[in-house]
């Protein structure tokens, strides 16, 4: 696939809802972007694994209407929402985000029902020799995936705090010996192709 040229990038903070302490990143990515594209960026810096459905609910900058973007019912049937879901690799993140529209909720995993918020915070020059998109700074690690939602991440830091709860062993080989809720280090992240990813997703599933 052709390389796009670009010239500026898109600052955003996403930050995880219900979830206290905060758990939140900051990423810089091409202007160039879709909403896929986007997606994706959020998955690999968040440290999710792309395993659910997502969608982004924006308001239409020409008519002022909500629209779900994301991935079409016709390929992963319904989503809970009343609205068609567009496909995100055909809506450009600079066509919707603005001064006028700053933050843009971001659902993942429609059962765990993960929301974030997505906020636009300024558009750059990018910078030499840099690659994008990167991530510039973040706390907190990623919650584990199929957890419950922020109730059952809740319960498991209770039961990883407590080794005496009949269920530390059994959550403890769950999440890992490495898993520590405190830690995160903007530097080990990787972004993937955002292009590869839906070519695995769409095309080589077929």
């Amino acid at each position: 696939m052709k390389k796009t040229t670009f010239h500026h990038v898109y600052q955003f903070k996403i930050s995880l809802d219900n979830i206290s302490p905060s758990v939140w990143r900051r990423i810089q990515v091409p202007e160039t972007y879709t909403f896929w594209d986007l997606h994706v960026a959020i998955q690999d810096s968040m440290g999710w694994l792309d395993y659910h459905l997502h969608q982004f609910e924006a308001k239409n900058p020409k008519t002022g209407a909500k629209e779900v973007i994301g991935i079409p019912e016709e390929i992963y049937g319904d989503v809970p929402y009343d609205l068609p879901t567009q496909p995100g690799w055909k809506f450009l993140i600079r066509d919707y985000f603005s001064e006028d529209s700053r933050v843009i909720p971001y659902l993942y995993d429609f059962g765990d029902s993960w929301y974030h918020q997505i906020e636009y915070e300024s558009i750059l020059f990018k910078r030499k020799n840099q690659k994008y998109p990167i991530c510039l700074a973040g706390e907190r690690a990623c919650l584990p995936e199929d957890c419950g939602g922020p109730h059952g991440y809740e319960d498991l830091l209770e039961i990883l705090q407590n080794p005496k709860d009949e269920r530390y062993a059994e959550m403890k080989t769950w999440v890992g010996k490495k898993f520590d809720s405190e830690r995160f280090d903007p530097c080990k992240v990787k972004f993937d192709n955002p292009h590869i990813r839906w070519k695995k997703a769409f095309v080589d599933q077929r």
